[in-house]
Order: structure tokens, then sequence, then C-alpha cells
């Protein structure tokens, strides 16, 4: 089977016929589905063709998840833990793995206990955001645990940056006016 260079279907052919037809068009004729009975080729500039098919390959290579990671201690202070759940929403929300860390230094391995209960708390609070791939261990002086992301139409957003809340404030100010203008 033969196609052209537009996609068009010239039907099937000797080998002959189409390397003659393509060198009228000053073209190639490359191979695209050797398997196929019959074989089908198309009619195409090979240095074009060429070049198309490392750019597919290379949009599939960077198209794969990349692993980010989070560090936490035990005595985290609330905003802290905050902005840092903000970014790991970044992070997940942009397709991304996120591995949070928790590490423990001198004293504070008597208290692995705390240690595994704020990797629940971050468990929980990412619950609408990812699903646990590895779940925490310890591992030496660390806590670790592995999160991906949940599919783009199941995932909600807990933790929002200040610019998030001035758009959605500013959005729920423009509400009030409309509606003060529809009653006067």
């Amino acid at each position: 089977m033969i196609l052209a260079s537009t996609g068009e279907q010239l039907g099937v052919m000797k080998l002959s016929d189409a390397i003659r037809r393509a060198q009228e068009m000053g073209l190639d004729l490359v191979e695209i589905a050797p398997n196929a009975t019959p074989p089908v080729c198309r009619i195409v500039d090979f240095g074009k063709f060429k070049y198309e098919a490392a750019k597919q390959e290379k949009d599939k290579k960077n198209s794969g998840s990349k692993l980010k990671e989070i560090k936490f201690r035990v005595n985290c202070a609330v905003h802290d833990y905050e902005t840092k759940m903000r970014h790991t929403e970044e992070f997940l929300d942009k397709g991304n793995k996120v591995r949070v860390q928790l590490q423990f230094r001198g004293r504070e391995m008597a208290h692995q206990d705390l240690g595994m209960a704020l990797m629940v708390r971050v468990k929980n609070d990412l619950v609408d955001m990812a699903h646990v791939e590895t779940e925490p261990k310890i591992m030496g002086r660390s806590v670790t645990m592995t999160l991906a992301p949940l599919p783009k139409t199941k995932r909600k957003r807990r933790f929002f940056s200040v610019h998030d809340l001035a758009l959605l404030t500013d959005d729920d100010e423009d509400d009030d006016r409309d509606e003060e203008e529809a009653e006067a």
C-alpha cells in the first residue's frame, strides 16, 4: 500500500512503480509498516520524516514524570508545614511524583512516633491530590514516603497560596458589586 505525502492512498503497486513515482515528485519512498500485509510505504521527504520521528521520540521522553522531594522535620511550624504542602500540591498538580522525607536529629530519634504521626497527617492532607505509592517507612534517621498524583479530574487542592486566595476574593467582591448594582 502506498500513501502520498498528503496522506491520500495511492493503492497497491509494484516497488519499481512506487520508487519511480516518488522520484517524479522529487521525494523518497519510506517504509512505514513493514509487518503489514501488504507493507505500507509513504512518499515523503526523508530528512523531514527523520526530523519528525526524532521530535516525537523526544516528546515521549520528556513526558515522563519527575520525582520531587519535600523535607520535613518533627518540630515543623504550622506556616512551614502549610508552605511545604502548597509546594507539594504544585508538584503533584504538574504530574510529578513526590518523595516526602522526614529527618530526625539527635534526640528526636526517641520520638519516632511523632514523626510517623506527621507522615500520616501529610498523607491525610493530600488524599485529594495523590495516592501513596510507598507507605511511610523508617530508614536510619529518616522516614520516607512516595506519593503519586491522582488523575487530573480527581485532584482537588486544599492549600492555596496568597496569590490564589487574592484571585478568589477578588472574584467574590466582583460578584457582590454585581448584586448591589442589580438591586439599585
